[in-house]
């Protein structure tokens, strides 16, 4: 039960949110709303696409950062900003503190994408690199708030940051009045909170819903307590949702407006940015890709028209190399296979002709003859394929063994 004397989390309401949009004015961009005819076709309703990946620094953080700095007192700018992030809150707030004069410092965990950091110093920010994980980098930036006397930007637990996020949700029902289910990234709560605000007062038939990892899900054991849950070493390749615990703020509205919150796995998360890269020409992250990931695994789920929030797309190169590799892998379109063969002239030849015989495209190759675990007269080989999806996978490894290989997938 709670506890009735409990200090309660300030609430946010749709005229703060219409406060923020009238803020961001001439700051942030109205991102477009693009068709999906490849999710449409899956969900049997118009599928529409939030572009908030096309945002100013990437990502949709810039108009929380931005109201809430905007709405600090003269002497609390004058002691500047300081914020934790591993790449998103980062950009946000150095642009953000930059239009408004604002002197900002952001802490950034020491493996942070080197892209993010160089663009975070190019908004503006000092940076400073300090800790491992988040956690860590988070404690020295509210260690030094604490010391200089800056103010700390949270990334989602200030009722300000949450009207921030709600305008999308202001746009989303100006682009889309018809919309039926909104499907976004929950990591701490903030976007999905801010939106939930805005088009539940508005239009309270809207469905919302959120998307988490199934490796960093905190909201669902959350919701089940009715309180905010740590989850233990959260687990996730899409870095912009993955947060161990959500934000007390947000929490409770996510809580009472927030239709449902589902989770997604990392293969579904791989195919997603596929799908936005090759379908519809959009560059997102993993946490951006979630909705599409979510639409991918449960099509029937959600009543149309549906609004999918791609909320950043802020990826790191190699990050986005080894996700298209995961995502074609996931969809049956890459396929790699150990085997074993007779180590004799000719043996390499005869396996590649075998692979050629289905129409197996070979990208790499890779050839062991002296190893511990083989025998004097075999060889290993590792071959990289594309493929043409699951049936073309099955029906290759059907073949290889029908050829007599003993194959170890």
């Amino acid at each position: 039960m709670t506890d009735s004397k409990a200090v309660q989390p300030p609430r946010v309401t749709l005229d703060d949110v219409r406060g923020a949009q009238k803020m961001l004015a001439g700051v942030a961009r109205v991102t477009m709303m693009e068709g999906s005819r490849h999710l449409s076709e899956l969900v049997g309703a118009p599928v529409h696409l939030k572009c908030e990946n096309l945002q100013r620094t990437g990502s949709f953080k810039l108009r929380g950062a931005y109201v809430r700095i905007a709405g600090l007192y003269p002497e609390e700018r004058a002691a500047g900003v300081v914020a934790a992030s591993a790449g998103n809150h980062a950009q946000g707030v150095a642009l953000a503190s930059t239009l408004l004069g604002v002197r900002s410092t952001v802490f950034m965990p020491v493996g942070a994408p080197l892209p993010k950091v160089a663009a975070t110093r190019e908004y503006g920010a000092e940076v400073r690199l300090h800790g491992e994980v988040v956690d860590e980098t988070l404690a020295a930036a509210q260690e030094y708030a604490e010391r200089t006397g800056a103010v700390f930007i949270h990334p989602f637990d200030h009722p300000d940051v949450i009207a921030g996020q709600g305008t999308l949700g202001l746009e989303i029902l100006e682009q889309c009045p018809e919309v039926r289910t909104i499907v976004m990234g929950i990591g701490g709560g903030g976007l999905a909170a801010g939106i939930a605000v805005a088009v539940k007062a508005v239009r309270p038939d809207v469905r919302i819903v959120g998307v988490q990892a199934a490796g960093a899900a905190a909201y669902p054991p959350s919701l089940a307590a009715g309180r905010p849950v740590a989850v233990e070493r959260p687990s996730t390749m899409a870095d912009g949702i993955k947060v161990g615990r959500p934000g007390e703020v947000p929490f409770r509205i996510v809580g009472e407006l927030v239709d449902e919150v589902v989770t997604v796995t990392e293969d579904a998360l791989s195919s997603g940015l596929l799908l936005c890269l090759e379908r519809a020409k959009q560059v997102v992250e993993p946490a951006g890709a979630s909705p599409v990931a979510a639409l991918l695994s449960r099509p029937e789920a959600f009543e149309g028209p549906v609004v999918a929030v791609l909320s950043g797309g802020n990826v790191d190169p190699l990050l986005m190399q080894r996700v298209l590799t995961h995502g074609m892998a996931a969809a049956g379109r890459y396929l790699s296979l150990r085997l074993r063969l007779t180590d004799s002239p000719g043996a390499l030849a005869t396996l590649l002709s075998v692979l050629s015989g289905v129409d197996a495209n070979v990208l790499d190759v890779s050839h062991v003859r002296t190893d511990p675990r083989l025998g004097l007269t075999e060889a290993e080989v590792e071959v990289h394929l594309e493929t043409k999806g699951p049936e073309h996978c099955a029906s290759v490894g059907a073949a290889l063994r029908g050829a007599g290989y003993l194959v170890m997938e």
